[in-house]
């Protein structure tokens, strides 16, 4: 995942070629293979390479145009083959990706973003008009952050640099806060008023005139996928599944592969495993890494990631998280972070996993991001009861309630009831919050509290549909709040984040996905004979684990010396007394909300480490998308591909 630093000044001042100099050591150990620099007239742009494929160990950047524009691109373009096919004009099997993507943007302009499928961010420099264009993919792996001031604009992969070298203080975003402390942020907001992040699926124009930001590309509600059998669907799933795989195999290193021993990593290494075995990868070989911790008595994935490695008949590396070197709590205060972090690997973890990938080579790994999310991991009746519901369905509505009823051991009426109530406002009910937010920050942000829970509509798309879009808003939201690592650069890759895949999942009937009684039913049935049939009908991997609440006692010291001097308190976000008695709760072991207790001890650290502790809270003023016309998928100016095309075998 490579890295870039960019300013231009609109009104046609040079860029001092120094202010790309002190960037330089920031960028430098996230890009370590490489560096690419142009500073000339108004514009300076500051490029690190870190390659994970061939094509890109032959990449020249920033890249100039035919036309002159600057193009600065960090990705992986999975639709090669098509692209190369559409556009011509010289592109070859061996042409890089950024030459792929380059031709694209002379061709169509913002309008061929829709038409890249993968992992990307770009920035582009255009001089004839004095416009910047920052784009991202629509799922937000990348980060690409901006900041405007006056008539000059700086952007950058990290926050670093926007924050320690703007020359001027930073109010705090509370809107960001409080979505930390509820959830996740919303995906437009860094925690720094005046900086902002380009969202996912959209487009930013700079000018000196104005600030646009357009969506280039969402999914469409009108798209069906129907078939007359269950095989059918499974092949279907099969071949997009595979795809996705396949994709984020290709690498000229070999790939490291997460395996907890659950569906999500298990499925992803089987089938990546078939894929190498049939020579249809790119990469040499997989390796994988899984995670144990012998001291929680619920944690049982020992057994389970065993089993897959005795099928692919090799061991992985295997770290022991639960032997420590240091406190649960413990977040490093004082250090500067951009981002406030929770959770990680503790120190010796994480060095025991930086030896394990540099002695394999290994620059790309796999994870298992949403694939509970969006493959039916969790077994509710009410997306497909809402279907129901809203097209008048009553007699299939009926025998459905039965159903469910019976494999819930639930009266229908309160399933009925609890379907209903989705479709009702949806309000920040006071038992969902930490008890010791301050009351003046909860009422001034209700709304970011709330989360991205939202109300079903009984208008447009199915509610099935919708609940798939909240979904994917989370999962967004949660990418949007990870920071790269600059101590051990790698590149992640979400095999159940593909577009393609998605497309498929969001088009077929929900009761594919979820049957009473068979969650991830789909999945279960398309990679029978590839995942082994233990992990495969395993119960739902879900624990409660006790380390955390014995922490509270044996790091009781430390803790009651954070709750006297609270940053957060001082600031109005927390009421540092209410915070102390919910942690004396814990120690007498009453239950208590232990995930926002670590993050609430998380935001306070990030903010003691921050560099100027003369901090207040502000807010942004609430822009709507300026896009004048709304971008849709290419306007219609291309031809979809074949993988955007409508299936039905009704």
């Amino acid at each position: 995942m490579s890295v870039q630093f960019g300013k231009c000044n609109f009104d046609g001042r040079p860029v001092d070629p120094r202010d790309l100099d002190e960037v330089r050591p920031l960028l430098a150990p996230y890009g370590p293979d490489a560096e690419g620099c142009l500073c000339k007239d108004n514009y300076g742009i500051l490029y690190r390479a870190f390659h994970t494929t061939k094509e890109s160990r032959r990449e020249t950047q920033p890249h100039v145009s035919k036309s002159s524009a600057v193009i600065t691109w960090d990705g992986r373009l999975d639709n090669r083959e098509e692209l190369i096919q559409r556009l011509g004009g010289g592109l070859s099997a061996g042409s890089t990706d950024l030459e792929i993507v380059a031709a694209g943007y002379e061709r169509w302009g913002t309008n061929a973003f829709a038409a890249l499928v993968g992992d990307w961010a770009i920035s582009v420099w255009n001089p004839k008009d004095q416009s910047l264009v920052l784009v991202k993919d629509f799922i937000g792996t990348r980060h690409l952050y901006y900041s405007v001031d006056k008539y000059r604009a700086a952007w950058c992969t990290i926050l670093d640099p926007l924050v320690l070298f703007a020359e001027r203080s930073f109010k705090l975003e509370e809107e960001y806060i409080a979505g930390w402390l509820a959830f996740f942020p919303a995906t437009h907001l860094p925690p720094y008023v005046g900086i902002d992040s380009v969202p996912p699926s959209c487009f930013v124009r700079l000018t000196k005139e104005a600030r646009q930001v357009n969506k280039y590309w969402d999914f469409k509600p009108a798209k069906k996928i129907r078939y007359r059998t269950d095989r059918e669907f499974e092949e279907h799933f099969q071949h997009v599944f595979s795809t996705s795989i396949r994709r984020r195999l290709r690498s000229d290193n070999p790939v490291l592969a997460e395996l907890s021993g659950g569906m999500d990593s298990s499925s992803i290494v089987c089938m990546a495993d078939e894929i190498i075995r049939q020579g249809r990868a790119a990469t040499p070989t997989m390796h994988t890494v899984s995670y144990y911790d012998d001291s929680e008595p619920n944690w049982n994935e020992r057994p389970y990631f065993t089993k897959v490695e005795q099928l692919r008949g090799r061991t992985g590396c295997h770290i022991d998280v639960g032997s420590s070197d240091r406190g649960y709590f413990d977040y490093d205060a004082g250090s500067f972070a951009a981002l406030p972090q929770s959770g990680g690997l503790p120190v010796r973890a994480a060095k025991q996993l930086e030896t394990c990938m540099r002695s394999q080579q290994n620059r790309v790994v796999l994870s298992g991001l949403g694939g509970d999310e969006f493959n039916g991991g969790v077994p509710t009746a009410i997306p497909e009861l809402a279907d129901l519901l809203v097209d008048l369905r009553f007699s299939a509505l009926a025998g459905k309630l039965k159903l469910w009823a019976l494999n819930k051991r639930k009266p229908w009426f309160r399933l009925l009831l609890e379907t209903t109530r989705r479709f009702l406002p949806v309000g920040c009910a006071a038992g969902q919050l930490a008890a010791w937010l301050h009351p003046s920050f909860v009422r001034r942000n209700a709304a970011a509290l709330a989360g991205s829970e939202t109300r079903l509509s009984v208008r447009g798309p199915l509610p099935s549909f919708q609940e798939n879009l909240r979904a994917l808003d989370g999962v967004q939201r949660q990418l949007a709040c990870t920071g790269l690592q600059s101590d051990l650069p790698r590149e992640i890759r979400h095999p159940y984040l593909d577009r393609c895949l998605l497309e498929f999942l969001f088009a077929i009937p929900r009761q594919q996905l979820v049957r009473p009684g068979q969650r991830r039913s789909l999945m279960r049935r398309a990679l029978s004979g590839i995942v082994p049939e233990e992990i495969l009908h395993r119960r739902r991997k879900a624990y409660i684990a006790r380390s955390p609440m014995v922490a509270i006692s044996t790091e009781w010291i430390s803790l009651v010396e954070t709750c006297e001097h609270m940053l957060a308190s001082s600031l109005e976000i927390i009421d540092a007394r209410r915070f102390s008695e919910t942690l004396q709760m814990a120690r007498s072991g009453i239950e208590i909300p232990i995930g926002i207790v670590a993050r609430t001890l998380s935001l306070e650290f990030w903010l003691r480490g921050l560099p100027d502790r003369n901090l207040q809270l502000g807010g942004r003023a609430k822009e709507p998308l300026e896009s004048g016309e709304p971008i849709g998928f290419l306007r219609g100016e291309l031809p979809e591909s074949r993988e955007n095309e409508q299936v039905s075998a009704s």
